[in-house]
């Protein structure tokens, strides 16, 4: 019966009904049915998701919290450059922010140009369908509800609907449910299933048998495209390093404008006081000069205290991990993802395909007259190896290089495997061999059987299929002693096949029987009771080999891992145990079907998902409410998937990885795609993206420590009428260091294995920690105190400072940033500067560019930096005292590391 879902569809009729489906007629629908069932259904295609246009992608750049804020200092910086006539400062800050975003802008663009590439799809492939009463082909696209198609084995199935004759037919529905082989037949028989057995949908692929069906759905009505449709809901969620830098923004624009304010009121109070301003010269042109000195000394604090370096640092950090993670196999979409992954506290996982090989595999033989379980020439082998060969549906594919791909359905094909891993050549029985008639697989029988005339001579028949069933058939056993009653055997049979069931594995019986050439040619009479049983084969999906090692890498790092599979329980504790995350000690509380957790109303559910490990026969909408569940919970969630039925989770999760191999919708929904689909490139994403976050931090010390200093010698200097003694010029070459730099040696140190070691970090946690603002401070007001010194000691009766001081003040300025470098990388390594510096190319080629590029301004800059050469004395002398703040930071790492 045709399920009509509420619609009035036009199917067309079938004229009558024989047993056979290749008798049967139909005459579809003519071509005018067609043409109105398009225009009221609508076509065969899924509606593409809307591209955002490039400009409005570069724009997105400018909502980054501490841009913003740049902005604001461009602007005020602007009018300053308008009064003084200087525009250098304005220049550097509005190349910072350019250089950030469009920075940011080219690498993710790169990074979609490979998306697309890899994430192609087809509506041109053509399918059978019986229209007017004849077979033609037509394009996937033009489909409609309806059509009566015809589908053969290794096809995809083009829209949604029921089946209307079904032969053997197996269905892989792992695009959306996660599982590679489903029993379809036209009347519904498993009331468990994840979709009726009597229909088939959109994406999913026949791995056996064929049928002819009629289209009920086509396009975004399919479930396929409903699951993308939702896989494409704009998300508002704000990635972790965002609120970080949000926070940050406000605490620096709240700080800035404090001290400005602050200042501006301090200096007219002194003023005042002094009594500089009075009553008779209040209103005076030379008293509104002074309050705009003042204004501007303000607006200037307000840039300096902006760390104009943190955008195009945090930029760097997110490019050059997005490039290297792609050696690493894993191409990432959205530059904040490499960072989000590194504050990831829980993984849902997909099991098949990510856990998983996704490649049926013979665990196991049981073959009791077969020698150590391996092939031979003797005629028991011969009797494996034919009947294997023959009786099955399935090939496998030689044409690859290196790799042998199975083709038809898994199990079969894994036979198939393990008869070429023997050395035996499938393709050279059933060449030799005739088959006389074959009775291929039903769910009903829960067998297959063939008859050959065999290589041997004689005319046997081959019995494949579920264990209790083929020995049910069986009289007698081939033992290494000979033949020998089945039912001295049957408690045995029953231990073995209970414990490979309980280890979550398939389970095939094999049985043979010689037939005469005079019975009768019906196979299925010829199908008694008097087979000869020749063993057990356990086939599994193996554990991807360095899953476990990756699992309990993340488990150490303190983040939890949890199983969503279509799978059952039993199957899904099994690969819970083998990866390490289902121990024997665990309850029934911690796995649940995907039916009884739609039961369990938010506020149970909510407590439920923190120590829920398997999310068993789950749904695209299970695995999407357990996501949003477990961010309720203040987690931040990863999310693998392969499939369409993945695509919403990977949505609404913090980070979406799909995998390479997977559908196009999946890819379409994640941040990032892991290329070689193995878990294991989701923990080296996690070592990254906290690798990266530390360096972000290690940045913002280095800057803020700078701005500290910055910021507390324009306000006192201001107070007691002193202006830092730096020329436009040199300050342009010092927001070179500070900016672009040191964003680029810290943004390039590589990543740190030990990070795994720690727990994640909180989503509360402030991006300065406890131990940088000790640093911040400390180290800002040393080096205020060292350069307010120089100074106020340089600085002559006149109240200048010759060209030779200011030589050494620049000098001496610039080489105390090049130091604290060296303290910024040392952060939270729990070791020396010096360690790993080998590895640092990067680090090592910027930290080389600075005393390089300031010996050449000062020996040889003259007027344009207004400096003078210094001796060699001079040299050794500042490099010297200036190291000071490098050793006096190895010295209490030592001292702590003790």
């Amino acid at each position: 019966m045709l399920r009509n879902s509420g619609k009035n569809h036009n199917f067309g009729t079938p004229k009558h009904t024989t047993k056979t489906m290749e008798a049967k007629h139909y005459t579809g629908l003519s071509n005018a049915e067609v043409r109105q069932n398009r225009e009221k259904w609508g076509a065969n295609m899924l509606t593409p998701p809307a591209r955002t246009p490039l400009w409005k992608l570069f724009l997105e750049k400018f909502r980054d919290p501490i841009i913003r804020i740049l902005l604001v200092a461009a602007t005020l910086s602007l009018v300053i450059s308008i009064i003084h006539n200087e525009y250098a400062e304005t220049i550097g800050i509005f190349a910072a922010i350019f250089l950030a975003t469009g920075i940011g802008f080219w690498f993710e663009t790169d990074a979609n140009r490979k998306f697309e590439l890899l994430n192609q799809v087809n509506d041109d492939t053509p399918y059978k369908v019986i229209r007017d009463g004849h077979i033609r082909e037509v394009e996937k696209k033009d489909i409609v509800v309806g059509d009566i198609v015809i589908l053969e084995t290794g096809e995809e199935v083009p829209a949604d609907g029921d089946l209307r004759e079904a032969i053997s037919l197996q269905v892989n529905e792992s695009t959306l449910t996660g599982e590679p082989v489903t029993d379809k037949t036209t009347h519904p028989t498993d009331s468990e299933a994840t979709y009726p057995s009597h229909q088939i949908l959109r994406g999913t692929t026949i791995v056996n048998g064929h049928c002819i069906y009629q289209v009920s759905a086509v396009g975004d009505q399919t479930e396929f495209g409903k699951v993308a449709e939702k896989a494409t809901e704009i998300t508002k969620d704000k990635t972790p390093l965002s609120r970080q830098l949000e926070k940050l923004a406000r605490m620096i624009s709240i700080a800035g404008f404090i001290v400005a304010g602050t200042t501006f009121i301090g200096l007219l109070c002194k003023d005042i006081f002094s009594g500089i301003f009075t009553s008779d010269n209040l209103f005076t042109l030379d008293t509104a000069g002074r309050i705009l000195q003042y204004f501007m000394v303000a607006v200037t604090l307000i840039v300096v205290s902006v760390p104009e370096g943190l955008p195009m640092s945090v930029t760097l950090s997110l490019a050059l991990s997005m490039r290297k993670m792609l050696k690493t196999n894993n191409l990432v979409r959205r530059m904040h993802a490499c960072e989000t992954m590194g504050a990831t506290t829980v993984i849902c996982t997909d099991k098949t395909g990510t856990l998983t090989q996704n490649r049926m595999q013979v665990y196991e033989t049981d073959f009791p007259a077969l020698s150590d379980q391996q092939l031979g020439q003797d005629e028991t082998s011969l009797l494996i190896q034919e009947g294997i060969s023959v009786n099955s549906t399935a090939y496998l594919d030689f044409t690859t290089s290196g790799e042998v791909k199975p083709l038809g359905n898994p199990t079969e094909a894994a036979l198939l495997l393990w008869l070429n891993n023997q050395g035996t050549n499938y393709m050279d029985f059933r060449e030799k061999s005739r088959i006389v008639e074959q009775l291929t697989f039903s769910t009903e029988r829960k067998y297959m059987a063939t008859w050959v005339h065999s290589v041997t001579g004689q005319e046997i028949l081959y019995l494949k299929g579920a264990p209790e069933m083929v020995f049910g058939k069986c009289s007698r056993i081939l033992t290494a002693e000979g033949l020998e009653p089945a039912g001295d055997y049957r408690r045995n049979i029953e231990d073995r096949l209970l414990q490979y069931q309980n280890q979550a594995m398939r389970t095939l019986g094999l049985a043979y029987k010689p037939v005469n050439g005079g019975e009768d040619g019906d196979i299925e009479k010829n199908i008694g009771d008097d087979f000869i049983f020749l063993g057990i084969v356990a086939i599994s999906d193996p554990i991807r080999p360095d899953v476990p090692a990756a699992v309990a890498q993340c488990l150490h790092a303190g983040i939890d891992v949890k199983i969503v599979t279509g799978d059952t329980p039993a199957t899904a504790k099994e690969i819970g145990r083998q990866i390490g995350i289902w121990q024997d000690s665990d309850s029934d509380e911690q796995v649940i079907t995907g039916v009884d957790f739609e039961k369990l109303p938010d506020d149970e559910a909510l407590k439920r998902v923190v120590k829920l490990k398997i999310l068993c026969r789950a749904r695209p909408t299970d695995k999407q409410r357990l996501v949003e569940l477990l961010k309720r919970t203040g987690a931040v969630v990863a999310v693998t998937g392969d499939g369409t039925n993945d695509a919403p989770a990977l949505n609404y999760a913090d980070v979406g990885l799909s995998m390479g191999t997977g559908t196009s919708v999946a890819k379409e929904a994640s941040d990032i795609t892991l290329l070689d689909d193995s878990f294991h490139s989701i923990a080296t994403a996690v070592m990254w993206g906290r690798s990266l976050y530390h360096n972000i931090q290690r940045f913002i010390l280095f800057q803020l420590t700078i701005n500290l200093s910055a910021l507390l010698i324009v306000l006192l200097g201001s107070l007691f009428g002193h202006e830092l003694p730096l020329t436009v010029t040199q300050m342009l070459w010092v927001n070179m260091i500070i900016d672009t730099f040191a964003a680029a040696a810290l943004a390039s140190l590589p990543p740190d294995l030990q990070v795994m070691n720690e727990p994640p970090r909180k989503a509360s946690d402030f991006i300065i920690s406890k131990s940088m603002r000790t640093r911040i401070i400390g180290i800002g007001l040393s080096l205020t105190l060292i350069l307010l010194g120089l100074m106020f000691y340089f600085t002559g009766k006149s109240g200048l400072i010759s060209r030779y001081h200011l030589s050494v003040f620049f000098t001496t300025f610039v080489l105390l940033q090049f130091w604290n470098m060296f303290n910024a990388k040392a952060f939270m390594t729990k070791g020396s500067a010096f360690k790993g510096l080998s590895k640092c190319t990067g680090f090592l080629i910027v930290m080389a560019i600075i005393p390089v590029g300031q010996f050449l301004i000062v020996q040889f800059g003259g007027e344009v930096f207004r400096t003078v050469p210094l001796s060699g004395t001079d040299w050794a002398w500042i490099a010297g005292l200036t190291s000071v703040v490098l050793w006096t930071g190895e010295a209490i790492r030592l001292l702590r590391n003790k």
